[in-house]
C-alpha cells in the first residue's frame, strides 16, 4: 500500500510522519516500501522529523544476525495541546500529549447563562495553571481545542447558533486565550469532537460512524468515508431539534414546538421528575436514581432511548453507518438506554442498514469532550500540510 496522494509528486516529510503517527510504518524500509522513496530520500525525511522532535528512534526490532533494526515512533511527549469542553453548567479542561491522551484534567462549574466575557478569562487562567503544573518538561503548547454545544462557525472560532448558550453566538474565543499561548485555537461542536475521539485506537478502522450524545440536550456527530461531516453551515448532527410526533405540542427550550429533545433530552426527564415532586436538578441526578434501581427513572431513560431510536432510524437509513456510539450522561445507564434505543431503531430502519450495525458505548466516558477537543486540534497542527510547513522552517513543537 502506498501513501494516498492527489499527485504523483514524491512523498513529503509530512506524508512520512503521517505513516509513522498512524503506526503504518516503523522502519525506514517500511517507509520506502509504502512511499516508493529511495533510501537517501527516506533518510533525509526521517532526519528532518527527528530534528523537529516529532519522531524518535530506538533499537527495538528483532535482530536477524546483525545490528537490530531501528524502530521509528511518534514522539508524543514532544509537546502538549490544551483542551476545553464547554457546557452550559460545567466546563472540562485538560492538558493532553500529542497523541491526545489526557495528562491532567479538572472541571470548572459555572452558572447557567454565564457569558463568554465571564467564563473565558476563568478558562484561560485555569489552563495556564494546569500547564504550569507540568513544568517545562511537557514541551511547547502546539494548539488549543475547544468544543461548544450547538452549531459552530469553525472558521471564525465561535458559536454560530446555540439557543442554550445565550450571548455566545458570534463571539470569537481566540482573543480570550491570547495570554495562554500564541498557538492556534480551534473550535467545533461538542458531538463532532466526541466522534473524533472515538476514531482512535481499536475504533480507528470505522470509516462510517454515528455518535449520539444523549445528555441535557441531544446531538450527533457523523463520520462518513473516514471524514467528519459538518454540513454546509456546520449544522450537521443537530438531531435534538428534529420534529417528532411524540413531542407534538410540547415546547422545547429552543423556543420551538415538537422537538425530540423536548421529550427525550435530559432536561425534559429532569422536568418530568420535578413535576412529580422529585428532587433532581440535572440529568446526572436521574442517572444516579436509575443506577440505584429507581423504577421511574429507569422507565424514563428507557423511553428516552425508544424515542431517540425512532428519530435515529431515519439517519441509519440515509447514512448506513457501521457503528452507532452512545455517549453523553445517559451512557452511564447504557444498558437501560440502549434497550429502548434498539427497540425502535431496529424496528424502524430497513433491514439491510442494520444487518451489520453495531451499537457501542463511548470509549473515553466523561473525558470524551476534552479528548475529542484535543484530537480535533491535533488533526490540524499535525496534518501533512502543517508538518511540511514545520519542517520548512516553522518553530519546533
Amino acid at each position: 500500500m502506498r501513501t494516498p496522494r492527489s499527485t504523483t509528486s514524491p512523498a513529503t516529510g509530512g506524508d512520512v510522519f503521517a505513516l509513522i503517527r498512524a503506526g503504518q510504518a516503523t522502519t525506514r524500509t517500511e517507509i520506502g516500501t509504502l512511499t516508493g522513496l529511495s533510501r537517501t530520500a527516506v533518510a533525509a525525511r526521517v532526519s528532518s522529523l527527528q530534528a523537529s522532535g516529532l519522531v524518535v528512534e530506538r533499537e527495538e526490532g528483532v535482530s536477524t544476525g546483525g545490528r537490530p533494526p531501528v524502530k521509528l515512533s511518534f514522539h508524543v511527549q514532544a509537546g502538549v495541546v490544551l483542551s476545553a469542553a464547554i457546557g452550559r453548567s460545567r466546563t472540562q479542561l485538560a492538558i493532553c500529549d500529542l497523541a491526545g491522551d489526557v495528562i491532567v484534567a479538572e472541571d470548572v462549574e459555572q452558572e447557567i447563562g454565564t457569558s463568554p466575557a465571564e467564563l473565558m478569562p476563568v478558562i484561560a487562567q485555569r489552563l495556564i495553571a494546569l500547564r504550569e503544573s507540568l513544568g517545562e518538561t511537557a514541551g511547547r503548547t502546539v494548539g488549543i481545542g475547544i468544543s461548544l454545544p450547538g452549531t459552530v462557525d469553525t472558521e471564525r472560532g465561535c458559536s454560530l447558533n446555540s439557543p442554550m448558550m445565550s450571548g455566545w453566538d458570534g463571539v470569537p474565543l481566540q482573543p480570550f486565550l491570547a495570554d495562554v499561548t500564541d498557538a492556534p485555537v480551534f473550535v467545533d461542536n461538542d458531538a463532532n469532537v466526541m466522534v473524533l475521539a472515538e476514531r482512535r485506537g481499536e475504533r480507528r478502522d470505522f470509516a462510517d460512524m454515528l455518535l449520539i450524545k444523549a445528555s441535557t440536550g441531544l446531538g450527533a456527530g457523523l463520520v462518513s468515508g473516514g471524514v467528519l461531516q459538518r454540513g454546509a453551515l456546520g449544522a450537521a448532527g443537530e438531531i435534538g431539534h428534529t420534529k417528532t410526533a411524540a413531542a407534538q405540542g410540547v415546547v422545547c427550550r429552543c423556543g420551538d414546538v415538537g422537538c425530540i429533545e423536548a421529550v427525550a433530552g435530559g432536561w425534559a426527564l429532569v422536568r418530568n421528575l420535578q413535576e412529580q415532586g422529585r428532587e433532581v436538578t440535572h440529568i446526572r441526578d436521574v442517572i444516579t436514581l436509575a443506577l440505584a434501581g429507581d423504577a421511574e427513572a429507569r422507565r424514563m431513560i428507557r423511553e428516552s432511548g425508544r424515542q431517540i431510536g425512532e428519530v435515529l432510524s431515519g439517519a441509519i437509513n440515509l447514512l448506513n453507518p457501521e457503528v452507532v456510539i452512545v455517549g453523553g450522561d445517559m451512557a452511564q445507564a447504557y444498558d437501560t438506554f440502549v434497550a429502548g434505543l434498539r427497540e425502535t431503531l431496529y424496528g424502524n430502519a430497513i433491514a439491510v442498514a442494520t444487518q451489520q450495525l453495531q451499537i457501542l458505548p463511548w470509549t473515553h466516558g466523561e473525558l470524551s469532550g476534552v479528548v475529542g477537543s484535543a484530537t480535533m486540534a491535533l488533526d490540524h497542527v499535525l496534518s501533512v500540510r502543517a508538518v511540511d510547513q514545520l519542517l520548512a522552517g516553522a518553530p519546533r513543537p
